[in-house]
């Protein structure tokens, strides 16, 4: 097992250095240079002064090589380019706790109910809630989480007033926004589950053990969740990731200061510094959770590490 983690660690830190590569070659590949749009009007002796403090006078290879001195050497990410005297690790510090906050509450909300709605769908299907559970899987997937969250706002905070309309405080400004985040992933889980579960439903060892008077409560918990969950952990590890960052509309909407605008914000301002300090701090994140899962996979099912072995002497 120890040598299956460590192959994983080692393709995790391989790809995070080649994305990190990537982005930092390509936002250069962009026309123009952000000091020069900020300092167009300033003397050309404040010009250079400018160009300097943020390395821009030195060639790529050399810039490319002073990046990751800093990065491995002090971790700075270095100084947002649009908000000056701001580091970027503190703007990530200070703000992606807001944007994760919210969207593991989606999460959460979005693998219990999908789960339990893809289980009641499989088990009664062709009846009446087999076919609600797919309509709220087509309409979750269907509809955009703005228009579901401008929905929310509307009927349940300005029509009923049960939650505040916008801001951020205490647990009841978070139920909208992560009711909106949900469903999109309450219907994805929902028909992953409905399959996975109707194929278990008529394995062999299934029915036999209905043969042999197992409990639909036992029979549930103990053969058709454990052996149809594995699909639902693989959607859990990118979809962590893809909360930070693509949440950043329904945080406009309820006015949340997450870290999704500033995503947004860094590639239209050219801020070089702060794509690259959020690139890898999604990337990371993304690429962690993936190697989460697939050390899951290995306790959960070791079948899988036992084929990834067999590949590895072969």
């Amino acid at each position: 097992m120890l040598k299956y983690i460590l192959k994983r660690v080692g393709y995790t830190l391989l790809a995070l250095f080649i994305i990190t590569t990537a982005t930092f070659f390509l936002v250069r590949l962009i026309p123009g240079n952000p000091i020069e749009a900020m300092t167009e009007k300033l003397p050309d002796s404040i010009r250079q002064q400018f160009f300097e403090q943020y390395g821009f006078d030195k060639p790529l290879t050399e810039q490319y090589k002073l990046f990751w001195e800093n990065l491995l050497t002090k971790g700075d990410l270095g100084e947002s380019l649009k908000y000056r005297g701001r580091k970027v690790t503190d703007t990530i510090a200070q703000y992606a706790p807001v944007s994760g906050r919210l969207g593991l509450q989606a999460i959460a909300i979005g693998v219990v109910s999908g789960i339990i709605l893809g289980i009641l769908s499989a088990l009664n299907r062709g009846k009446l809630v087999d076919y609600l559970v797919m309509f709220i899987a087509i309409f979750g997937i269907s509809i955009p989480n703005f228009v579901i969250a401008s929905l929310l706002q509307y009927f349940l905070s300005i029509k009923l007033g049960w939650f505040p309309t916008t801001g951020w405080g205490t647990f009841s400004y978070t139920v909208l926004p992560s009711l909106a985040l949900s469903l999109n992933s309450t219907a994805k889980y929902a028909r992953y589950m409905r399959a996975n579960c109707l194929d278990v439903l008529n394995q062999d060892y299934i029915i036999t053990a209905k043969a042999k008077g197992m409990g639909k409560t036992h029979l549930i918990f103990k053969h058709v969740l454990r052996n149809s969950i594995l699909p639902i952990i693989t959607l859990l590890g990118p979809q962590i990731a893809l909360m930070f960052g693509g949440a950043f509309v329904v945080e406009k909407i309820f006015s949340i200061p997450g870290l999704g605008s500033y995503f947004v914000s860094s590639v239209s301002d050219r801020d070089y510094t702060m794509i690259m300090g959020q690139t890898i701090f999604m990337a990371a994140l993304y690429i962690f959770a993936v190697l989460v899962v697939d050390i899951l996979y290995g306790f959960i099912d070791p079948r899988i590490r036992l084929a990834d072995t067999k590949e590895g002497g072969n």
